[in-house]
């Protein structure tokens, strides 16, 4: 791969452009930081308040497999990347034929796919050290039998859909062998996987940048509190987990990149269970082909974000390893924070929580707040962890955010 250098331009004058597939707040924030390098964007999604396409230099307001729009895209982008793990595979590999598309067309689809990608996981547990939780697949009744008579131990467990599963949607706990039966018929007999329902006593993600040289950099472990599926905080600063399991997590996370051929940004997320040992043993969850929400905090806290390493990465060029200056606390910022106890719209109180020191604030560019929709974040760093987890906290507070628990 040729690299696309910043403020290069064409024969015919036109200036360097990196395009990605899908306009979300993902999206939004690659296109600032191709921009901050000179570069021009464009964005393929069909919404036409999209957060990416209103800040991009061109907005394709086409469906993601519409063959018009991706040879648009293609006529006018240098490379191409996506911003989201669900947009067709097809249309990736469409674009491939006459474009540097990272990540490829392949690892995309793995990771759309529960099946895939935990056979992926299985396949290089050698070389990374983990393993994913004990799990069965379930497309046909026959499976369900099967389950049901053979394979007690993974109840109690979680029952995922295959395709489409994000932010806990598509999952649903089940306890006996009778409330699986049941919970897959709610949710259409679709292909799923039931996964052992484990002792969990924490979750991490890690990020990982791979050129198409191969070049690799990464971030430290970031520790994550969910509620209801949702990402609500992550801690990115020293003693977020102990040394060894977080060293563990980060060659696990490189080892899945390298088994992949993965060009792009990828993020691995890891649980951490509880095994009668001091700290506890890794088990990999999935991984998401693209920057991820528990890394937003290198937008201010890393001299190099991982949307910088997005951007390098697809263009080709050197990937440096990122230095975080300064401790983190990330807290999502959903629809539910735009609205009072009885349900009324209301602007949260900004002007009380900026003058927090330490306080950033990122919101999407969404026109409409609604529950559980990510319409920001907030990122507060600091000169130590406690000075940090003070400021979360009454963030937290002044907002009414969940997980102040876990700060």
């Amino acid at each position: 791969m040729t690299s696309v250098l910043p403020g290069s331009a064409d024969a015919a004058g036109r200036r360097a452009t990196l395009g990605v597939m899908g306009g979300g707040q993902l999206g939004r924030m690659f296109v600032h930081a191709a921009q901050r390098l000179g570069y021009f964007t464009a964005v393929l999604d069909p919404d036409a308040q999209s957060p990416a396409g209103l800040v991009s230099h061109h907005h394709i307001q086409t469906a993601y497999d519409d063959p018009a729009g991706l040879a648009q895209l293609a006529d006018l982008c240098q490379a191409i990347t996506t911003e989201f793990e669900n947009v067709p595979a097809e249309a990736l590999q469409t674009l491939a034929h006459t474009r540097p598309v990272a990540p490829g067309a392949a690892v995309v689809g793995i990771a759309q796919d529960r099946m895939a990608e935990k056979a992926h996981f299985a396949a290089c547990a050698d070389v990374s050290g983990v393993t994913c939780a004990p799990y069965a697949v379930l497309e046909t009744p026959a499976q369900l039998q099967a389950i049901q008579e053979n394979r007690a131990d993974l109840l109690p467990g979680i029952l995922k859909t295959a395709r489409m599963g994000y932010d806990g949607k598509g999952q649903v706990r089940v306890r006996t062998a009778a409330e699986l039966a049941a919970r897959w018929a709610e949710l259409g007999g679709t292909a799923c996987v039931l996964e052992k329902l484990l002792p969990l006593t924490a979750e991490c993600s890690v990020l990982v940048a791979r050129g198409c040289d191969r070049q690799v950099a990464s971030f430290a472990p970031q520790r994550n509190v969910h509620v209801g599926g949702i990402l609500a905080v992550t801690h990115a600063h020293e003693g977020n987990m102990p040394p060894a399991l977080a060293t563990r997590a980060r060659e696990a996370a490189v080892a899945i990149a390298e088994h992949l051929g993965y060009v792009g940004v990828l993020c691995v997320e890891f649980f951490v269970v509880d095994d009668g040992s001091e700290y506890g043993r890794l088990v990999v969850n999935e991984m998401a082909p693209r920057p991820h929400n528990s890394g937003h905090y290198t937008l201010d806290a890393c001299d190099v974000s991982q949307f910088d390493l997005q951007v390098r990465a697809m263009a080709g060029l050197p990937l440096p390893q990122p230095r975080q200056h300064s401790p983190a606390i990330m807290l999502n910022l959903l629809g539910e924070v735009w609205f009072d106890a009885n349900g009324q719209m209301q602007e949260p109180d900004w002007h009380t929580v900026l003058s927090l020191p330490g306080t950033h604030l990122h919101l999407y560019g969404k026109m409409h707040a609604r529950a559980g929709r990510k319409m920001g974040h907030l990122t507060i760093t600091g000169p130590d962890v406690v000075s940090v987890k003070r400021v979360a906290r009454r963030a937290a507070e002044l907002l009414g955010l969940p997980g102040l628990d876990a700060i």
